[in-house]
């Protein structure tokens, strides 16, 4: 009984959104926009936060790295400014010679942030950067080759001029071609290419492939300059064994350093897992302007709805008249425009879903991200559209179950 009521009504609240189709279709656009906005923006972090995950899971969650920036440290004594000198290639050196744990060492630093690299009539832009890194360096930082090689122990030692490229510069140079062996240019030198990196993908701006990599010994004979500093990355064998290994490697680096105890250190070190937690917390703002925008959109959204549902109350008076002397009553009446506010609102949900899941997923493409179907959010839409209805549509359908019958039939 209850659900032949309900379908009938659903069917007249169809009929009645048919018959004013231009006012439903508003509300509907209204009621779409701001579950676009909720879905699309969520399902975007989503993707990110995918993204995300997956460039550092690729780097391995058992590195760290130890570098140099500078900062404010907050201590007892309150702000205390650190100066966070450049790391010297033999501080980097020395560390690597005294840090005695289970795991492989790196050593790199930039070269040239804004290089342009060209190869017969094919160039790059000139946003490239050059890095100077040792052998164990694609390892620590999670990448691989896709074709060529390695720098060998005479071109790490000698600073012979080869190169390794990202995925991203080897198909702008190189097209669907092989570029091994080939000799290109980078600002006015020559290089050797002796391999091209598997693409990872560079959607948050961790990846290598927008990345040339020379030898750290040519860095230090060409691109050498005073504020260069060095970063050091370590990968342990053992996930287990990072956090006795960031601490090791804290102690060492502050005698490498000749930190006094007590003095704060002036150096930073950042474990994969952490930078990437940092990161997902910095976009969980966006969760906020998600549901602002939202609850903004669907405020009006019901505003809009609610005007619309008094309009059809007051033009549908002689209808609801004769619907209670036929013996329709109050509740019922009621109902029926509770039923026709939530179809309208429903409605303009799934469209918003839909338009929402495009538009994030969209997002994805740029960012090489998963492609997401946001299930909870899709429910939480569909949830907050029912409300959106019940709210919307309660005092109009309120006042319609109190109209007079009598009275109603009498209405012009």
């Amino acid at each position: 009984m209850i659900n032949n009521l309900l379908r009938e009504n659903i069917k007249e609240a169809i009929k009645s959104i048919r018959s004013h189709a231009l006012r439903a279709a508003l509300t509907i656009v209204i009621v779409a926009i701001g579950i676009m906005s909720l879905v699309g923006i969520l399902t975007a972090l989503d993707s990110i936060k995918g993204s995300i995950n997956d460039d550092f899971k690729r780097m391995g969650s058992n590195t760290f790295s130890i570098r140099n920036e500078q900062a404010f440290t907050i201590s007892k004594r309150g702000h205390e400014h650190v100066e966070y000198s450049p790391i010297s290639y033999t501080q980097a050196n020395e560390f690597k010679k005294r840090f005695d744990f289970p795991g492989i060492i790196s050593i790199n630093a930039n070269a040239l942030r804004t290089a342009t690299l060209k190869f017969a009539n094919e160039k790059t832009n000139p946003n490239i950067n050059v890095m100077g890194i040792d052998n164990n360096y694609l390892t620590t930082a999670g990448y691989e080759l896709s074709e060529g090689r390695n720098f060998s122990a005479h071109e790490l030692q000698s600073g012979t001029n080869t190169v390794i490229l990202g995925n991203e510069i080897a198909k702008t140079l190189f097209k669907s071609k092989s570029g091994i062996g080939q000799i290109i240019s980078i600002g006015a030198a020559k290089y050797k290419v002796i391999g091209v990196l598997k693409a990872k993908g560079s959607s948050m701006g961790f990846g290598g492939d927008r990345n040339a990599y020379i030898s750290l010994t040519l860095l230090r004979q060409k691109y050498y300059y005073p504020s260069n500093s060095f970063t050091i990355n370590f990968m342990a064998t053992n996930q287990a064994l990072l956090n006795h290994a960031v601490d090791e490697a804290t102690g060492v680096f502050r005698q490498v350093r000749k930190l006094k105890p007590g003095e704060l250190e002036n150096f930073s070190i950042s474990r994969s897992d952490n930078i990437a937690e940092q990161l997902l917390e910095n976009l969980s703002f966006l969760n906020i302007v998600a549901g602002i925008i939202a609850f903004i959109t669907l405020l009006g959204a019901s505003i809009g709805l609610m005007n619309i549902m008094l309009v059809s109350v007051s033009e549908r008076t002689r209808e609801i008249g004769l619907r209670k002397a036929l013996g329709a009553n109050n509740k019922t009446i009621k109902n029926q425009f509770l039923v026709e506010s939530v179809v309208i609102t429903e409605m303009g949900g799934l469209v918003g879903i839909a338009l929402g899941i495009a538009l994030g997923n969209l997002v994805s493409i740029f960012t090489k991200g998963p492609f997401v179907v946001p299930w909870l959010w899709m429910v939480l839409a569909l949830i907050i559209s029912l409300a959106v209805g019940l709210l919307s549509g309660l005092y109009p359908a309120i006042k319609a179950s109190k109209l007079d019958p009598i009275e109603s039939l009498r209405f012009e």
